[in-house]
């Protein structure tokens, strides 16, 4: 039994290896193929170096964005639900058009997935929850709204940012009050400066929301709700 334990553990750890390793490869052959090397010449040495003025010259407006964003990133203590709640539909398909707007590399497409997700949390019926669940949602649906708010007016980058913590936002509101959707939890290594980074998903092939075209299918499975 403990050789077996053994062995299981080694090739939990040799997938997880080779799920980072492959996300590495990919980026490093889209950088080769966009012509990105690491010798720099100097040209492209003066193109980093205004890039990093720019960065500081936005620097004070993103410290409001990584504010709300890290307000998000707290673990919420949630009591499971395990009821097949229709009631959150309208708000995992709002979710899951701003998924695949950045899937897609398209902007405008999470923007509208942005929009639809404030629709449907206006229109969400307060009367579907109890009085034990209200306080967690209230602060759920705050956060998700704030960082839906930035995705419909942001460039794409932020709207990746804000993703990311919206991701936990409504994995805690399927948490509480449960869903009667199949989706899937899948986990990128190489999101969030290479801490790693969940998203939902409502199907099986992994594409990549955090890096779209670059590493679209960086990640893997860990786990399918329902």
């Amino acid at each position: 039994m403990r050789k077996l334990k053994l062995s299981m553990g080694l090739l939990a750890i040799v997938f997880a290896t080779l799920t980072v390793v492959s996300c590495k490869d990919s980026k490093k052959e889209h950088d080769n193929e966009d012509g990105h090397h690491s010798e720099m010449s100097s040209e492209g040495d003066q193109m980093e170096m205004n890039n990093e003025s720019e960065e500081h010259h936005h620097a004070e407006g993103n410290d409001e964005h990584a504010h709300d964003k890290d307000a998000s990133m707290k673990t919420r203590e949630i009591t499971a639900s395990s009821k097949k709640n229709a009631a959150t539909s309208a708000i995992i398909d709002g979710y899951l058009q701003i998924k695949n707007g950045l899937v897609a590399d398209n902007k405008d497409n999470a923007a509208k997935g942005g929009t639809a997700l404030l629709a449907a949390f206006s229109n969400f019926d307060m009367s579907k929850i109890d009085e034990a669940q209200h306080k967690e949602y209230m602060e759920i649906q705050e956060s998700a709204k704030e960082h839906a708010e930035h995705i419909v007016k942001s460039p794409i980058d932020h709207q990746r940012e804000h993703f990311e913590a919206l991701s936990i936002d409504v994995t805690d509101l399927i948490t509480l009050l449960g869903t009667d959707k199949v989706v899937y939890q899948d986990f990128c290594p190489m999101a969030n400066n290479n801490k790693g980074a969940n998203w939902l998903s409502e199907v099986k092939e992994i594409k990549n929301p955090y890096f779209g075209s670059k590493m679209l299918k960086c990640g893997s499975i860990k786990k399918q709700i329902n």
